[in-house]
């Protein structure tokens, strides 16, 4: 699904259908009270290992988190255990919220 690599710019992860790809914020509770993107699946980052069973490894995963790099960590995590599709948002919910001002930048 993902053909132009594990890395979405912004506008590329806003046209995400979450109904076909499964949104994974691992970012903390706090900074999901923040700002989120519609759709999301919270499983912070440090709870992915004991939480990795509510994601269906047969549909794709597209990561974020605030700047980028915890969800490049959660695609190397996940892709070790098997998941094939999968991709993350570049820039984090930082560049996310630059294009859609409804997200609040923090």
């Amino acid at each position: 699904m993902f053909e132009a690599g594990p890395h979405l710019d912004a506008q590329g992860f806003r046209a995400l259908d979450a109904a076909s790809v499964q949104i994974l914020d691992v970012r903390e509770p706090w900074e999901y009270e923040l700002a989120r993107i519609p759709g999301a699946l919270l499983i912070p980052l440090g709870e992915l290992a004991e939480r990795v069973h509510e994601l269906d490894p047969g549909r794709p995963v597209a990561a974020y988190c605030h700047h980028g790099m915890r969800s490049l960590q959660a695609l190397r995590f996940l892709q070790g255990l098997g998941f094939r599709d999968l991709a993350h948002l570049s820039g984090g919910i930082e560049a996310y919220s630059r294009l859609d001002p409804s997200v609040p930048r923090y």
